[in-house]
């Protein structure tokens, strides 16, 4: 069970840009060889307690047929739940989702991924300057990565070296205040951080406050300064933050009210401006459910959310002059507790993890509806938490 969410197991969003790999013709005086299978690897953090799991898993995915095939064995390190690649592709940094590095703090682990078998190297590890981080990604220039920390409802930058490797923390912001639900909302809980597409703005999604804490973000000297926060309903617990590839609207999932909350985007002011507010379930659905990741497809057109108790992929057709969100349905993600997926960047794949059934699960996506369809079973992997991609062959 999530040790951060009292009413359903688990709390606790993008893949980097890749291209088809193409294959080289033949000779000229032979007839020319077919391509070989374009191909994506793909990196899987987990929850080690317990003993299930061992670390960080890596896989194959064929975007041909959508087959996906384990690769080699696992790096191993303490809960790794959640992952970012570099831009380079050079690098994979991972928080450890533990309370006790140093002392107090979780920690955030840099490891080298080798140009031909993807294998992981650890690299060194920094404080995440907070307990219980949760969320990573790195600035668009590769100069730093920000985490957000759950349970010290902090937020942090730390620098990437020219070898990779982190340094502390350059700067770290801690949230105040609380919500109005007694039981999950008592103080901060910092659930992730994400970055515009200027690299001008952090956008920290804090489930304890029911806010969008807005920071203004210096790429050159590694910092956060708070600027004009963003309310969501009281109650709604906001978890995940995406900009829809317009960068005109962006998406908080939130996860306490299974809702999915739509904003207008003024990149020159970073505000943020609620224009919806959409339900994640059926009608007809009365058990207990939370939300998780919210993903954008690449081309625009749609938003999928993960339902955790209704065990489903919600689906949604973005209107493209307004951002407005309507439902188009919803796909069993066949297994417990999806607690994150990724889309390949062609948008022909997505891959969800289902915790609490450890597994993987591919589907293809339909271009024209949106609609998602299993390819093949179920792949195995212990308690996954987030689902990461990056080009074969760096």
């Amino acid at each position: 069970m999530d040790r951060h969410d009292n009413t359903r197991p688990v709390r606790s969003l993008v893949a980097i840009s890749l291209s088809c790999v193409l294959g080289i013709a033949s000779a000229a005086a032979a007839p020319p060889e077919q391509a070989p299978p374009a191909a994506i690897r793909v990196y899987v953090g987990t929850y080690t307690e317990g003993g299930k799991s061992k670390g960080i898993y890596r896989f194959r995915l064929d975007t041909s047929s959508g087959a996906l095939s384990p690769e080699g064995e696992p790096a191993e390190s303490a809960n790794p739940s959640f992952l970012a690649i570099h831009p380079s592709g050079r690098f994979l940094y991972a928080v450890n989702e533990v309370g006790d590095f140093r002392g107090k703090d979780g920690a955030v682990s840099a490891f080298a991924v080798d140009g031909k078998t993807g294998a992981l190297t650890l690299l060194n590890q920094e404080a995440s300057q907070g307990s219980g981080p949760c969320y990573i990604t790195v600035d668009k220039e590769g100069r730093h990565v920000l985490v957000a920390n759950y349970g010290g409802g902090t937020v942090a930058v730390l620098p990437v070296q020219a070898d990779g490797r982190l340094a502390p923390a350059s700067s770290s912001q801690k949230h105040e205040g609380h919500g109005v639900n007694p039981r999950r909302q008592t103080r901060p809980h910092a659930h992730s951080i994400n970055l515009d597409a200027a690299n001008r703005f952090a956008f920290a999604a804090d489930l304890g406050l029911d806010k969008l804490l807005v920071y203004r973000y210096d790429a050159a000297k590694g910092t956060l300064a708070p600027d004009q926060p963003v309310s969501v309903a009281p109650g709604a617990g906001p978890r995940h933050f995406t900009f829809h590839p317009d960068g005109r609207h962006a998406y908080v999932i939130n996860e306490m009210y299974s809702t999915v909350t739509a904003f207008d985007y003024n990149a020159e002011k970073g505000a943020l401006a609620e224009i919806q507010t959409v339900g994640t379930l059926p009608q007809d659905f009365e058990d207990e459910n939370s939300t998780a990741e919210v993903v954008v497809r690449p081309d625009g057109k749609f938003l999928y959310g993960s339902n955790r108790g209704h065990d489903s992929i919600a689906i949604f057709a973005i209107d493209a002059a307004s951002g407005k969100l309507t439902a188009a349905g919803h796909q069993p993600t066949l297994g417990k507790e999806p607690r994150n997926f990724a889309i390949d960047p062609s948008g022909s794949f997505l891959l969800a993890a289902n915790q609490n059934s450890d597994t993987l699960v591919v589907f293809r996506i339909d271009g024209t509806s949106g609609h998602l369809t299993p390819v093949g079973a179920p792949v195995s992997v212990p308690r996954p938490v987030c689902v990461r991609m990056i080009r074969i062959g760096g």
